[in-house]
């Protein structure tokens, strides 16, 4: 067992593409983690989706071993985090496994919405904070005016920052020793009852669930019986190891060390993210904090192409959320797609990844709906509900008002590209808060519907300020709204899946473009096919697919003319007759091409 003195955990924290990954690949290479025939860049980005996209969605950990300049060796366990906004629950759950974080800042792009952010959340878990600033051998690197805006900002003492570049390792030891001197060993006693955090949990086919664990108090050892206590679920340890960053077995994990245990657990109820483990026999008394309960903002249905795949979808939904426990599920039927499941997610790049991750690591081929968000419906009655989907909207008689979630916003953007982001807050409802300035770039806070947030908010927010402008939100309130029920009628029946709430304004405009959309999508029957939008029974966008014509006169060579006209009007008459009872197939590619639309 490592002496506490001798152990510190500690986060690496930053905007996006701030070099938290290439800084985590340079600390396990300098301290002999892998050898140099097994380094890659990003090691710790496993997923192929992570790698392909050039950023981080799971927060991973690594145990490193340090002999410092003391003469000392050290333990220390690393902490990469993600830098999007989506993935701040899991920056939250590794800042509690630590006790001090690394911030990692851009020297030529300087401080960030999510570096704002991700400190601020270090702040509030206690953390003592070592400044780093990183790509230091860039021309356009600015280190003494990103210090001041470190102060000015955030309110960090930056005099002692370290100047590193991640990329060629340089000053990479000086942020070991930092790591040793200015970050407070962990607390904790070997000899109380057990208590061990449960950081994180995924599902290994051959081990079952893995469980990454910080250890608070007590001994955690192989062949041990322990209790989750949030469950009550009773297990024998198999195995404990830690991740360097290859899994290795140990005999033990003391106070303040983090590791993994398997228990061949196969149920995925067993394990709570933020649970605490403890002896079965001399149990804690009381359980860890843990992590507060995390809130979806964005819903989507997901059902699967193929009606056959709904059990395998619920299996893998269920796996999956083991791993990430930031998104929540539940079944729901569709008339035009059959069952699935009403998924909940932290904003739209969650979404995406979690349906990209059930296709690639599940192999399933889904459909899903337009994203929504929460809605809150006071009935005349005094009763309020709950909305997750848009479908489920009470009869508008019995509303009294409908309250939607609005987000606080905090956006960085250089000067020169300030009135085109005023100009899309103002298009999107906002409302402006705070406007200062941090040297030549605007710190913008406002005020947004998040219902105008989800769609395409971000890539217009991206193409405006050419790339510079950096977002960060938190859900502020919930207000009321002139919010309306928007429906699409095909041959007069209406299409549950396409439903979307809109604000009244928005709606006409909305309506004409998906009504155009599906126009080209919908494939021509031998009858004439009505597209509308409709708010209750009045349709306020209408587009009509032309029928088919079956050439009836074909046979017709010559003669007279009332025989030609007379097959017309039998033609006539049936495709009316047709049209009265004829069932319109919507196929699956219109669905997908339709729900794909998003705003634009």
């Amino acid at each position: 067992m490592t002496p506490l003195r001798l152990i510190r955990n500690f986060a690496i924290i930053a905007h996006i593409d701030h070099g938290k990954s290439t800084l985590a690949d340079r600390l396990i290479e300098a301290c002999g983690g892998l050898e140099a025939r097994e380094m890659r860049d990003q090691v710790l980005d496993n997923m192929e989706i992570e790698r392909e996209r050039g950023i981080t969605i799971k927060a991973q950990t690594v145990r490193l071993v340090y002999r410092a300049a003391d003469g000392q060796t050290y333990v220390l366990n690393l902490m990469d985090t993600p830098g999007h906004v989506d993935f701040a629950y899991e920056v939250s759950r590794s800042l509690a496994a630590c006790e001090g974080s690394l911030l990692v800042v851009d020297a030529s792009q300087g401080v960030e919405a999510q570096t704002l952010a991700n400190v601020y959340q270090a702040i509030d878990a206690g953390h003592e904070i070592v400044p780093v600033l990183n790509k230091i051998d860039l021309a356009a690197a600015e280190p003494d005016r990103v210090k001041e805006q470190i102060e000015d900002v955030i309110g960090l003492d930056a005099s002692d920052a370290l100047l590193i570049s991640a990329k060629t390792g340089l000053n990479i030891d000086r942020v070991l020793e930092a790591l040793v001197a200015r970050l407070p060993p962990p607390q904790g006693d070997a000899e109380a009852p057990l208590k061990a955090l449960l950081v994180d949990s995924w599902y290994d086919p051959y081990l079952g669930v893995v469980i990454l664990v910080r250890v608070k108090d007590g001994m955690l050892e192989a062949g041990q019986r322990v209790r989750l206590m949030a469950t009550g679920a009773a297990h024998t340890i198999e195995r404990v190891g830690v991740f360097t960053p290859k899994g290795v077995a140990v005999g033990a994990l003391g106070p303040g060390e983090v590791g993994f245990i398997t228990a061949g657990i196969k149920t995925v109820a067993d394990c709570r993210v933020g649970d605490t483990i403890t002896e079965d026999r001399r149990q804690a008394a009381t359980p860890l904090p843990g992590f507060k309960p995390v809130q979806p903002v964005v819903f989507c249905s997901l059902f699967p192409t193929d009606a056959a795949d709904f059990e395998r979808l619920r299996d893998s939904l269920a796996k999956l959320r083991l791993n990430d426990a930031s998104f929540e599920y539940e079944p729901e039927t569709s008339v035009a797609l059959g069952f699935g499941f009403r998924c909940g997610f932290l904003g739209l790049l969650h979404l995406e990844i979690v349906q990209e991750r059930l296709a690639r690591e599940f192999d399933l081929d889904l459909l899903a709906t337009a994203p929504s968000v929460v809605y809150r419906v006071h009935l005349l009655n005094g009763a309020v509900r709950t909305l997750h989907n848009p479908a489920d909207m009470p009869d508008p008689v019995r509303i009294d008002h409908v309250e939607e979630p609005w987000i606080k916003a905090t956006i960085l953007v250089p000067d020169a590209y300030l009135g085109p982001i005023l100009a899309l807050c103002e298009e999107r409802r906002g409302e402006q808060v705070d406007l200062t300035y941090v040297g030549n770039r605007a710190m913008l806070i406002y005020r947004l519907p998040l219902n105008e947030v989800v769609f395409d908010f971000y890539d217009r927010l991206k193409s405006v300020s050419r790339g510079y402008a950096s977002f960060d939100y938190q859900i502020d309130d919930y207000r009321e709204g002139d919010l309306v029920l928007m429906n699409i009628l095909v041959n007069s029946e209406p299409v549950d899946a396409l439903s979307v709430i809109v604000h009244r304004k928005e709606a006409e405009r909305r309506g004409r473009a998906l009504c155009e959309r599906l126009k080209d999508l919908i494939p021509r029957q031998l009858f004439q096919v009505a597209i509308q939008a409709a708010i209750g029974g009045r349709i306020i966008a209408r587009e009509t697919v032309k029928a088919l014509r079956k050439d009836v006169l074909a046979k017709c060579y010559g003669g007279d003319v009332t025989r030609k006209r007379k097959l017309l009007e039998k033609q006539k008459e049936g495709k009316k007759r047709m049209r009265q009872f004829g069932k319109v197939e919507i196929p699956q590619s219109a669905f997908i091409a339709a729900l794909k639309m998003g705003d634009s």
